[in-house]
């Protein structure tokens, strides 16, 4: 199960690969084949839709046939058959078709080790594992900045692709081979995703879980590209660069998220606190669209960190879910994350435009900025009537 655990984290390296690289690859997709800000905001959110839209089905899945042949096959046919068919767009519609199936591929990966750290280890544990699972795979996001924009000049952005597509198969086969499935559950293993639904512990934590990945996960993934080109004229290089400390942030606010629900003794606080300031560095980026280029790379990074708190959310709720479920509850969960930043994506364009409507490309940025801000203020104050499970 260690190399299993180990090949499941590698996946999850290209899965975070896979929802971050369109931001740096911005200007070359538009000389090449004419894929402005706005159609890359459209693939970006058809790769979240995918991604949440399976969900469910990999939640039965995973409780019914195990992780490693859920994980492993999405993997092979949508994640390497993906990056093959991006590697040979010659338009935008190419790329919607390689983000769908990209999404699809990469759908189980953080859920498979999400299933086993919850099936066989102990609940208190969970948090910790879960935030480090997602905090080392998180290396992904790292490389899909300036690694990419490097490998983008020097070998082209159709090469990288092609490698990608080979590694993304690689990976699936070694799932295939070492992931061990947990035994099955005992006693009553009757339920559905209504008994989870019908559960009010969980009602205030969905909108959290829905609004509150989404703002880092868009301005990292798309957004902070164009803007830094846009506003500040920067290179593919610098924005690389600039994509690089965010994605640093994010990782280093993912892994101090994890073990504080064990320190303080609460998941709740811990979490309204980290959203909290999230939001607040959201509606301060626009309040300074345009002021200065470190100060926004500075508040970029301040989103992505005290964003991080993806991993304790689920470890909140995980507290509530029957065993039997706990393959169904997971994805659920994850299915409001990762759905709330492809509506965002998708949102996120026309808010754009309609703030570019006058001319001015700041004005832009500020309504998206500002936007982002308050939606996540207000899962983050919707937040405050969850029940915190100390037990």
């Amino acid at each position: 199960m260690r190399a299993g655990l180990g090949l499941l984290c590698l996946a999850y390296v290209l899965s975070q690969f896979f929802r971050a690289f369109l931001a740096v690859l911005s200007p070359l997709l538009e000389r090449d084949i004419g894929a402005r800000p706005d159609d890359l905001a459209f693939a970006s959110g058809l790769w979240f839709i995918a991604f949440a839209a399976m969900q469910l089905p990999v939640g039965w899945a995973l409780d019914r046939i195990g992780p490693r042949r859920t994980a492993s096959v999405l993997l092979l046919v949508g994640g390497g058959g993906g990056a093959a068919v991006f590697a040979l767009a010659q338009g935008p519609a190419h790329i919607n078709i390689a983000m769908l199936l990209i999404g699809v591929g990469c759908s189980p990966v953080l859920m498979a080790s999400y299933y086993i750290f919850a099936r066989q280890f102990a609940p208190a544990r969970f948090a910790t594992l879960a935030a480090l699972m997602l905090g080392v795979g998180s290396v992904g996001n790292l490389v899909a900045s300036y690694p990419m924009a490097l490998a983008a000049e020097t070998m082209g952005w159709r090469a990288a692709l092609g490698g990608l597509a080979l590694v993304s198969a690689a990976v699936a086969v070694g799932l295939a081979v070492f992931v061990r499935d947990p035994p099955a559950a005992e006693g009553d293993t009757k339920g559905s995703l209504l008994d989870l639904l019908r559960m009010p512990a969980l009602w205030a934590i969905f909108p959290l879980m829905f609004v509150g990945y989404a703002p880092s996960a868009a301005v990292r993934g798309l957004w902070m590209g164009p803007y830094l080109g846009d506003v500040f004229a920067l290179s593919t290089a610098q924005i690389g660069q600039a994509t690089l400390v965010m994605g640093v942030a994010m990782i280093c606010g993912t892994l101090c998220y994890g073990p504080l629900d064990r320190i303080f003794g609460t998941h709740k606080w811990v979490i309204f606190t980290g959203n909290l300031f999230a939001a607040g560095a959201a509606l301060a980026l626009a309040a300074v669209v345009g002021q200065g280029v470190v100060l926004s790379i500075a508040l970029c990074a301040a989103m992505g960190f005290f964003g991080a708190s993806f991993p304790v959310l689920i470890a909140h709720a995980r507290t509530f879910f029957p065993a039997h479920l706990a393959g169904r509850g997971v994805t659920l969960l994850n299915l409001f994350g990762i759905g709330g930043v492809g509506v965002a994506q998708f949102v996120s364009g026309p808010v754009h435009a309609a703030g570019q409507a006058a001319g001015d490309p700041v004005a832009g940025y500020v309504l998206l900025f500002g936007f982002f801000g308050l939606v996540h203020l207000a899962g983050t104050l919707i937040y405050l009537a969850s029940r915190d499970n100390r037990s």
